[in-house]
């Protein structure tokens, strides 16, 4: 459960050299969309959040989502996306607290759960009070299978690279 010690025994230069690369994935994932502004840019921030450590996780996410929403014209406006960008700050930031102390299941659901139906639940008031010309429940409606499924991918995969990783270093 813990994220490798091979790795926290390195330099900040090290630690930021890590967060560029994965930055730089978010960018390819951010180019791979499912639907919209949804793509596979967040990978790379779960992934951060389990090897370098929550806030890492959190900065590589927010950028990532920036990076998809840039590619795609910030299709839901300015200010929803910048509120996007922090609320995947967030979600990433608490993945890697919470797989910290509960493990990886019940990190990942959470992830998951706020990523996915929570994330577009939220969504629905916002898009109204931002007066996106597709808003409410027509905008939850057309998000939250996309959204959950793409969050699920990402998640999971992030775990998958973790573990693989974090048993190759041990």
């Amino acid at each position: 459960m813990k994220t490798s010690n091979v790795f926290h025994n390195k330099s900040n230069a090290m630690r930021l050299t890590y967060c560029g690369m994965l930055i730089g994935l978010s960018a390819v994932g951010a180019m791979i969309k499912v639907s919209g502004s949804i793509a596979f840019d967040s990978m790379p921030g779960f992934f951060a959040a389990l090897f370098l450590g929550p806030v890492e996780g959190a900065i590589v996410a927010s950028l990532g989502h920036l990076l998809t929403a840039a590619t795609s014209g910030f299709p839901m406006t300015l200010p929803m996306h910048i509120f996007l960008v922090i609320e995947m700050g967030l979600i990433a930031y608490l993945f890697g607290a919470i797989y910290k102390k509960r493990g990886g299941i019940v990190a990942s659901v959470i992830a998951i759960v706020l990523n996915g139906p929570v994330g577009t639940l939220i969504a629905v008031p916002l898009s109204i009070i931002f007066g996106l010309p597709f808003s409410g429940w027509a905008l939850f409606s057309a998000l939250i299978v996309p959204l959950t499924l793409a969050s699920a991918a990402n998640v999971l995969l992030a775990l998958l690279v973790f573990k693989a990783l974090n048993k190759r270093m041990s």
